[in-house]
């Protein structure tokens, strides 16, 4: 079984750095580009309620106003399920629903199945965290390799 990570410097294994995460939001703005969309690399915009604090979305736009966060999780290499990963995308649902409400919300997340049961990691994450998922968020899923995206919620 290959494994996903190096364990002497925790980089994913076939990356070319540890900026997997970095790189990963290259080929979203790539693909926006390709659809039209001209996105800006650590938009800030005030997230909160009561209170507000500035946040640096991956992506984003003032106009049009979209707001984009990227996630190039995977599956752990044993096919559990990433626990720490899926915090990360509950608190991206956090952030979208305290986000200014005008905006458009896309989480983009890498396209990655699972070992044996070929279930995407984003299916999962629906399916067993959809109550989670804001009103008007958007889920895309890209698959890397084939270098197209498409929406899955």
């Amino acid at each position: 079984m290959a494994m996903l990570w190096d364990v002497n410097n925790f980089q994913r294994i076939g990356a070319s750095s540890n900026a997997v995460g970095r790189e990963f939001e290259e080929a979203a703005q790539i693909f926006f580009h390709s659809e039209g969309v001209q996105l800006a690399r650590n938009f800030v915009v005030p997230v909160g309620h009561r209170l507000q604090k500035n946040k640096r979305f991956d992506l984003g736009s003032a106009s049009p106003r979209i707001l984009v966060e990227c996630k190039s999780y995977t599956w752990t290499v044993s096919g559990n399920r990433p626990s720490a990963k899926i915090r990360g995308m509950n608190e991206a649902m956090l952030l979208f629903g305290a986000a200014p409400r005008d905006y458009r919300k896309i989480l983009f997340v890498l396209k990655h199945l699972h070992p044996h049961s070929k279930v995407s990691l984003i299916s999962h994450y629906i399916k067993n965290n959809g109550h989670l998922i804001s009103r008007g968020v958007e889920i895309w899923e890209f698959d890397l390799d084939a270098k197209q995206g498409a929406r899955v919620f």
